[in-house]
């Protein structure tokens, strides 16, 4: 990452506190060169740090001036960032916040940052974080789609508000949390106050992958969790068309996927997708503890783990034979 500039997405449903995380890591000195896009009403106070909007309202810097009114979607708004930090207009940044609005899906702005060529050449994503009022977390999750997928989506979850609560309901939404999304780390913040460094680990760590595995769980809206794990290696062509066929037949469902393959190399390959988009996978040179299988955690939605794992094997196995695979011998039934 040292050569792109690092994303943070935030997310979260309405009032659930991610103005104010902003502004409290903004505060933090290993903040230092942020710059900020922010999607709803409310001005974030840095000083000598960009604040920009996504959409078409203005903004007041902190530094006095006034941003010229901008329309455009995200993708023109980061590519303006570089050419503004280019031209010496705005102050150098190392990093770029991102707040979506609290009725968001993520998951767009995640394809827009790992699909358009400009962005991936310039841009990484760093982490997602979304968060959740303790006090409604519970019924957003029942009611609202966006929050599951905001939460689903996500490298940590911030819980909000918990001192406002009773500490069994705030317990039993941190484990509601925690099914939904194995992957993420869930964490208790009030008023913001967590140090970047306990926040933005999620695409860095692999710990991730010691939850439990092999089980699935349901959650609202038909969203499950699950894990497949597999002791033999993997063909890696023939689970490239496996994946790319999946993602094209249920990529709206798959809301994500994640994990550490066995291909046959010193180190694992990392796999990390959104929806229909995959990062480039990533060779690690080792594995980070001495369990060598591979382990895939899907958060799906109406996707049964069973049609997902018979159909794996199916594609493993043709891997391991031959080509038939690209003929389209074994039909994919998810």
């Amino acid at each position: 990452m040292a050569d792109r500039v690092a994303v943070v997405l935030v997310t979260g449903f309405l009032g659930s506190g991610k103005t104010t995380l902003i502004s409290a890591l903004l505060a933090h000195p290993d903040m230092g060169e942020t710059a900020v896009l922010v999607n709803e009403l409310g001005e974030v106070a840095i000083d000598h740090h960009l604040v920009r909007r996504v959409d078409e309202r203005t903004v007041v810097l902190a530094s006095g001036c006034v941003c010229c009114t901008l329309r455009g979607d995200l993708q023109d708004e980061l590519r303006d960032l570089l050419a503004r930090r280019d031209r010496g207009e705005v102050a150098p940044f190392a990093r770029v916040v991102v707040e979506t609005t609290g009725l968001a899906d993520p998951a767009p702005v995640l394809a827009t940052l790992l699909t358009e060529p400009l962005l991936r050449h310039h841009y990484e994503i760093e982490a997602v974080v979304a968060t959740l009022d303790a006090l409604n977390g519970a019924a957003t999750l029942d009611r609202h789609p966006e929050s599951v997928k905001q939460a689903a989506v996500a490298d940590t979850v911030l819980v909000t508000k918990a001192d406002a609560c009773e500490p069994a309901a705030v317990a039993a939404l941190e484990a509601r949390v925690r099914a939904l999304n194995p992957l993420a780390a869930v964490r208790r913040v009030s008023f913001g106050a967590i140090a970047p460094g306990d926040l933005l680990v999620g695409r860095r760590g692999h710990d991730v992958f010691a939850a439990p595995h092999g089980h699935a769980a349901a959650h609202a809206g038909d969203v499950q969790s699950f894990a497949l794990v597999r002791d033999e290696p993997l063909d890696w062509d023939a689970f490239a068309v496996w994946l790319t066929m999946l993602l094209h037949a249920r990529g709206l469902d798959v809301l994500r996927v994640k994990g550490l393959l066995d291909a046959g190399g010193p180190g694992p390959v990392v796999l990390d997708g959104v929806q229909h988009v995959v990062h480039r996978p990533r060779h690690l040179d080792a594995w980070p503890d001495g369990d060598r299988r591979t382990r895939i955690v899907f958060i799906t939605r109406g996707i049964d783990r069973e049609a997902v794992l018979a159909s794996l094997e199916a594609f493993a196995d043709l891997g391991q034979t031959g080509g038939a695979i690209m003929r389209g011998r074994v039909p994919a039934r998810w």
